[in-house]
């Protein structure tokens, strides 16, 4: 499961990051590593844009970096 596949309210542990270097370098500089448990806050619309919440940080992914982020729901 990818985590675009999620709605809010739903957690899932990250298992794997599917994507290149620089996406992987600047997910892991807001913490979004394997491990690490998310929580899904928002979705626009459209689901284009989704608001996690890793610890105490707060980030907006678009829907095609959601896609590379594999999780396992909680």
């Amino acid at each position: 499961m990818v985590l675009s596949e999620l709605h809010k309210g739903d957690t899932a542990e990250i298992i794997r990051l599917n994507a290149d270097k620089m996406l992987r370098d600047r997910l892991a500089s807001f913490g979004i590593l394997p491990g690490e448990h998310v929580v899904i806050r928002e979705c626009s619309l459209a689901r284009q844009t989704i608001e996690v919440e890793v610890g105490a940080t707060a980030i907006a992914l678009r829907k095609d970096e959601a896609d590379k982020i594999e999780v396992s729901s909680d």
